[in-house]
């Protein structure tokens, strides 16, 4: 059934496929040339059975292998498309989207807690200097990891039309890098929420080795508690775990606690397609009570809590480039990782690396740039200071 399957449906590239018991086939013409070997008989039912979840378990379980994970990635997503979902799991989805985003504040706790409070020393392994964990900006000719990221730093920066002493708050601050650069190139006063303890210690250790503490708080505080309101909200990659069933509180956070001519931007990965349900392998391993949104399921939560979407911007591909340079970074110390964590723990966390590339290459993952104020003066008619050198623009 399974090579039934792949004589079918590989039509770019080439598949050369080897069964746990000897039997060889090569599916598909051209390049790329992808390759895995299967070690386990029983390996095919299972994935002929459930792709979606068994392709990363079985790879986790050295039930197969190949030669070039990113390769073979590439072939598999890029000739067989996620299925459009029947009329019953149509019905199902919002269900379904409701029971695996049920982000009340214990489990958005427990769910941060299960990706980001993995030692520092495994993120600092593969991530820039900076320790910047999201999309980068891969402008034309870049080809540099710490250029791309600082370039994503300074379009933000740019986004938010930062003048002295304007107050921010950092929804999501990480590792404190976009809190410290806002603190030290704008001049403006950052509060950093995080809710992820070894998060909160790297970023306020980094933020007294900079001399920062009077410019930049950082706090253990869920976004749905803060009293405060700030001439600017940034929020970069923590949108993809708020779940659909909050994007009116979130919003309306971002509307309670914005200024009345204040800005906010909101970095997030998107889906180009209707809204559909997250990847139950990296739902379980990865990201539990993760979602990406449509544009559809951000637009109308903006309108609802009476914000005005100053600025749209879609930046596709970057993502794949980025998750790339990743990859690229912990192969390159995947031995010592290994030795730490052993040898499941580094498939798994290279599977997600590489899939996570191509299905930004593949099924529709862009990342969208929702610049939001309250007030339409509140951002200049044009966008040309986005594009201005030197300082940050002051609007």
């Amino acid at each position: 059934m399974l090579e039934k399957i792949l004589e079918e449906g590989v039509r770019n590239g080439s598949l050369d496929f080897k069964a746990a018991d000897g039997r060889r086939g090569r599916y598909g013409d051209g390049e790329p040339v992808a390759e895995v070997t299967l070690h386990d008989p029983a390996i095919e039912r299972r994935l002929v059975a459930d792709p979606d979840f068994m392709l990363g378990q079985t790879y986790m379980e050295g039930a197969w292998s190949t030669p070039d994970l990113r390769t073979l990635l590439d072939v598999l997503m890029g000739n067989f498309a996620r299925q459009a979902p029947g009329q019953g799991q149509r019905v199902l989805q919002p269900v379904l989207r409701l029971l695996q985003q049920w982000n009340r504040r214990a489990a958005s706790r427990r769910n941060v807690a299960h990706h980001y409070d993995l030692d520092e020393s495994l993120f600092r392994r593969f991530l820039d200097r900076d320790l910047q964990y999201s999309c980068a900006y891969w402008d034309d000719g870049v080809d540099d990891l710490e250029a791309a990221q600082a370039a994503k730093r300074a379009l933000i920066r740019r986004k938010l039309c930062l003048a002295p002493e304007q107050t921010v708050l950092d929804i999501g601050c990480g590792w404190g890098g976009l809190a410290i650069e806002l603190a030290e190139q704008a001049g403006a006063q950052v509060v950093g929420l995080t809710l992820s303890r070894e998060q909160a210690r790297v970023a306020r250790q980094r933020v007294a080795d900079r001399g920062l503490d009077d410019r930049v708080a950082i706090r253990m505080q869920d976004y749905r508690d803060v009293p405060e309101r700030f001439d600017r909200i940034v929020s970069v990659g923590m949108f993809e775990h708020v779940g659909a069933r909050y994007y009116d509180t979130y919003f309306n956070a971002v509307h309670r606690h914005l200024s009345a001519d204040g800005i906010a931007l909101v970095h997030t990965i998107g889906r180009t397609g209707r809204p559909g349900v997250t990847n139950p392998w990296i739902r379980r391993y990865i990201f539990p009570g993760g979602y990406i949104p449509a544009l559809s399921e951000v637009a109308s939560a903006v309108e609802r809590q009476q914000l005005l979407c100053s600025d749209l911007e879609v930046l596709r591909m970057h993502y794949a480039y980025t998750l790339a340079a990743w990859f690229a970074r912990f192969q390159a110390v995947r031995d010592a990782v290994c030795r730490e964590k052993g040898e499941r723990f580094c498939r798994m966390w290279e599977f997600y690396l590489a899939a996570s590339e191509m299905a930004f290459r593949h099924r529709g993952l862009v990342v969208f740039h929702f610049q939001l104020a309250r007030d339409q003066h509140a951002v200049p008619r044009t966008r040309d200071y986005l594009w201005q050198q030197g300082q940050p623009v002051s609007c």
